[in-house]
């Protein structure tokens, strides 16, 4: 089954040097995680500043900044792994910078399969980012 860990923290609490550090361990849990056979997609993501959330009402749409929840964490990124059950997403999660240095936390949601969606191209596009044909 997969799962999505989605990563909160106070996007305002690292410094560059902390952040660089958090994504150099994530890329190593990531490999990690690839080579036992889990590994489906991560990114961070850009600050809640360039969000925007969209929602239709009465026919209208709405688009406001900002992300949707106002909150002290903010999401800041994912990991999409393949996992058994609940149990061994968690402890996957665990062992993310975010979570393992206590600055944040990770949830961790089941991914819902909904038959006739199309297969992902997140490796395609990886594959562009990298300059691979």
């Amino acid at each position: 089954m997969r799962y999505m860990l989605l990563i909160y923290s106070d996007e305002r609490a690292l410094n560059e040097t902390e952040r660089q550090e958090c994504y150099q361990e994530s890329a190593e849990l990531a490999h990690q995680i690839e080579a036992a056979g889990q590994y489906l997609a991560a990114a961070p993501l850009q600050p809640t500043s360039s969000a925007a959330s969209v929602r239709i009402r009465e026919g209208k749409r709405l688009v406001t900044d900002g992300p949707f929840a106002e909150t002290r964490e903010q999401l800041g990124g994912f990991f999409l792994v393949e996992a058994a059950d609940v149990e061994e997403a968690i402890s996957i999660a665990a062992r993310l910078p975010t979570a393992r240095r206590g600055r944040g936390t990770v949830e961790v949601r089941p991914v819902l399969e909904i038959p006739g969606m199309p297969e992902s191209r997140a490796h395609v596009l990886s594959a562009k980012d990298k300059g691979d044909p």
